[in-house]
């Protein structure tokens, strides 16, 4: 016998069956239950909480920090035949009316609400008649990570929805984050009441995503040739800064990429305008800062770029998982450098943030460059680090490309000594000079010339000596002192190295045209489809059609039907209402609304 949780997998949102804790996490919830669920990007959260709300009594209310995308979560659920509603500040008046009045007769099954709205007196209003009427389902706190002041999406007013628990303790609550390591778990727990709830910890594993890291040597040059292999393809890609965004934007258009910025200088309706042409057009390249992405839905993005080091494992990984949600091949690339690590430390300096945030953040800082520089496996380091156990992939540059290693204690003991001799006031490029043996302006004003250090590197180049300081950066023996411009100082754990009392091993620099990562054989990755029915007539009409049905509505073509299905349909190719139903994603509700155009089309193909 099915279950109801089941039915309405399958009759509503058109899935044959849960996936890894879903059906855990929807009976646990169904039976009143709190619950904390970390489950990557891609793995299926909404549905651990609309299921629920479709089999409580009343309506489940969904706290989201994420205004403009609200639109389209409600947009698919009413495709889906579920009655649904978002209340935030895009909304007039009398829209503001008119959803009220629906929500308290009943009418909505699921509304969203961004967080400042459900803590005003006149949402707690409707939430107190509601719970009088036995006709709240549940809260359902999205993007929980938003809570942690040591995480990278801290949203002040998520602290205060510990509110909900204290005034509806009976009301079952869910929060659900893609990103927390065990800090940031704990702070969850403890800032929302979470005390008792369960936890479902899914692995934080994205198989179908390629982890390729690069030393910067030519950004423009090296994020060009990355994308030639992504042309006609959705994709972001993040800078630090809102100067570097709109620069290289510009400079992607005029090579003949559609590329788009979005950062928060930009005015609130030009950001709308490009988030709704990268959610609703193919293949727009989004230029962003770290302003842009949470809670992006768009499934079919098919890499994400770094040109400048992320702030954390975190939100390095949260930022690569907005690549390939739909589970086909997809790639997270980043080049980085010395001067990012310098950059950060300065940010975080300058910060106005307590000490001890400071060293959390630190310590944050260190563990990403730590992965950057590892010579292990990238999926086993960045999986580690969330505490869970993995082996090589045989699916990031490390593993395709895997780096030489090599002694390093002498070029190590050099490097070290330059930094201590020059009395640990100079950043790398001088001490670079220094080893190399260059006759600089500098290096005569500072009498540096005369140093014993002077010249004793000359054996190799500056990418080679780069290499060599980021990785005694990576292991705890440098510093950058970002009080003193990037300067390098020595930390306690250099002195054994330095003395000889230990050795080093480093992964060898080495130049590379082209990662072998990127020439790699796409693969069938999870899914019933082969990426060879995306190659054929059948399916380029699939999208045609779908694009067109995208348009009529105003909606994202993905709200309409996921890449993933397309590809089923013209694989499995379907002859009836009844076969269209085995086909995953689509339900009852859309099956009526597209079947027979979708049938027609199946047959003409």
């Amino acid at each position: 016998m099915t279950s109801p949780a089941l039915d309405i997998l399958r009759r509503v949102f058109g899935y044959p069956a849960f996936r890894g804790d879903q059906a855990q996490v929807v009976d646990h919830l169904v039976g009143g239950g709190d619950a904390l669920v970390l489950m990557p990007t891609g793995g299926g959260k909404s549905l651990c909480y609309q299921i629920p709300a479709l089999l409580r009594p009343g309506v489940g209310v969904v706290v989201s920090p994420l205004i403009a995308l609200m639109q389209d979560q409600v947009d698919a659920l009413l495709l889906a035949g579920v009655r649904a509603a978002f209340l935030n500040s895009s909304l007039d008046f009398n829209s503001v009316v008119d959803t009220e009045r629906r929500l308290m007769r009943g009418e909505l099954d699921l509304i969203y609400v961004a967080p400042e709205r459900l803590l005003t007196d006149r949402f707690i209003g409707l939430l107190d008649q509601l719970v009088e009427r036995d006709q709240l389902a549940l809260f359902a706190i999205d993007e929980a990570h938003c809570v942690s002041q040591w995480g990278h999406d801290f949203r002040p007013e998520y602290i205060q929805l510990s509110k909900l628990h204290e005034r509806y303790p009976q009301v079952p609550r869910i929060a659900l984050t893609a990103t927390a390591d065990e800090l940031t778990r704990q702070e969850i727990i403890s800032r929302l009441g979470l005390d008792n709830a369960r936890i479902f910890v899914s692995s934080f594993d994205r198989p179908n995503i390629r982890y390729t890291i690069v030393e910067r040597d030519n950004p423009r040059k090296q994020l060009l040739a990355f994308l030639a292999d992504h042309r006609g393809t959705a994709g972001i890609v993040y800078c630090l800064s809102r100067r570097k965004v709109d620069e290289t934007a510009a400079w992607l258009c005029e090579q003949g990429i559609a590329a788009l910025p979005y950062h928060a200088g930009l005015d609130a309706g030009t950001r709308q305008k490009h988030q709704q042409r990268f959610l609703r057009e193919d293949g727009i390249v989004m230029v962003a800062t770290i302003a842009f992405g949470m809670g992006i839905d768009k499934p079919d993005v098919r890499f994400v770029a770094h040109l400048d080091l992320p702030k954390s494992l975190e939100a390095y990984y949260q930022e690569t998982g907005r690549a390939g949600r739909d589970g086909e091949p997809s790639e997270g690339w980043m080049t980085y450098g010395l001067n990012d690590v310098v950059i950060h430390r300065q940010m975080i300096e300058e910060s106005p943030s307590p000490v001890e945030q400071k060293r959390v953040e630190r310590q944050k800082l260190d563990a990403m460059l730590a992965y950057c520089e590892s010579a292990r496996c990238r999926r086993v380091v960045l999986l580690n680090y969330f505490g869970e156990e993995a082996v090589a992939c045989g699916n990031c540059d490390v593993c395709i490309d895997p780096p030489q290693v090599w002694d390093g204690t002498v070029a190590a003991q050099k490097a070290l000594s330059a930094a201590l001799r020059t009395g640990q006031r100079f950043g790398a490029g001088h001490l670079i000079d220094l080893l190399r043996g260059k006759n600089t302006d500098k290096m005569k004003q500072f009498g540096h010339d005369s140093l014993p250090t002077f010249g004793v590197g000359a054996d190799m180049d500056d990418m080679g000596w780069r290499s060599v300081f980021r990785q005694l950066l990576a292991g705890g023996l440098l510093e950058a002192d970002a009080q003193a411009y990037g300067a390098l100082k020595l930390t306690d754990e250099a002195r054994p190295v330095l003395k000889g009392e230990t050795t080093l091993t480093l992964r060898r620099h080495a130049v590379r045209t082209k990662s072998k990562a990127v020439k790699k054989t796409r693969e069938k990755v999870g899914t019933g489809a082969t990426i060879a029915a995306s190659d054929s007539p059948l399916f380029d009409a699939l999208r045609g059609w779908r694009a067109d049905k995208a348009r009529e509505q105003g909606v994202p073509a993905y709200v309409i039907l996921h890449d993933r299905t397309l590809h089923e349909l013209a694989t499995l190719r379907p002859q009836s209402l009844t076969a269209l139903l085995d086909v995953p994603g689509i339900g009852l509700a859309k099956a009526e609304r597209y079947g027979e155009a979708l049938l027609e089309l199946l047959r003409d193909g």
